[in-house]
């Protein structure tokens, strides 16, 4: 039996996604069958609802899913877990008390307080009991370090049980700093690297997200295995781009 997401990433194997932000079941098929370790399914700065990322995480299987929450709490930590995601990436985790509410909602009793549905995870009630014996063992718990809150209370939040890794959003955290856009700036370098640290400290996965390959390769070289590369529209956009160029400049 192959192994869950989870395992790989605890395993520190580097994991490699694009960004999936469009309700299009053949892109996220596409994306699964080019070779993709998985699919990050944004539902926080997309127009895609539950039903539709469910319609997603079918046609890109077995790849797995991991949903970007639209926000972390309780109701879509339980929303994405039962349309059957891998794992739960919550937004804007600035504290270790956040971090504990979100594994609480991801995992069931007695290491949690999610709630019981039956949905897709439990295939529609056929493997109820079975989705629950292995559910907890299974299911990614990502926060994402964002804002100056998060890096400064980051040794906390690596520390709370149940969290499997941390993905840093470069382009929120600079924002929080006052300097949008600037990912490169040595005040953003400098908080990307003090939660690096922090991870390297816990032993626990460090990920980031990035436009293109460059932008992620030095944080490879650094040792981050949870990469985010590219988004679905850009990609699309930057490949006619580049094919209509070409063509009338041919």
């Amino acid at each position: 039996m192959p192994q869950s997401f989870r395992a790989r990433l605890r395993s520190g194997e580097r994991l490699i996604a694009p960004l999936v932000t469009l309700n299009s079941p053949p892109v996220a098929e596409l994306l699964a069958d080019v070779g993709f370790d998985w699919l990050f399914i944004d539902a926080e700065h997309s127009s895609l609802d539950t039903s539709q990322m469910q319609a997603l995480m079918q046609a890109a299987s077995p790849t797995p899913c991991v949903v970007r929450l639209a926000a972390g709490e309780d109701l879509h930590v339980k929303k994405a877990l039962d349309i059957g995601a891998a794992g739960i990436i919550a937004p804007q985790v600035n504290s270790a008390d956040h971090a504990v509410r979100i594994v609480q909602a991801a995992k069931y009793a007695p290491v949690g307080q999610r709630g019981l549905g039956i949905a897709r995870a439990h295939r529609y009630g056929l493997k109820v009991r079975e989705y629950m014996q292995s559910a907890n063992e299974d299911t990614a718990v990502i926060v994402q370090a964002e804002h100056h809150d998060a890096v400064k209370h980051i040794r906390d939040i690596v520390h709370v049980e149940g969290v499997d890794g941390v993905l840093i959003g470069p382009y929120d955290l600079s924002a929080s700093l006052g300097l949008p856009g600037a990912v490169d700036h040595p005040e953003v370098r400098d908080a990307i690297a003090r939660v690096r640290t922090a991870c390297l400290e816990a032993k626990l996965p460090i990920g980031i997200f990035g436009l293109t390959a460059e932008a992620v390769r030095p944080y490879i070289e650094q040792g981050f295995t949870m990469i985010v590369a590219g988004v679905d529209t850009v990609m699309l956009g930057s490949a006619a781009a580049s094919l209509l160029k070409a063509v009338r400049e041919g």
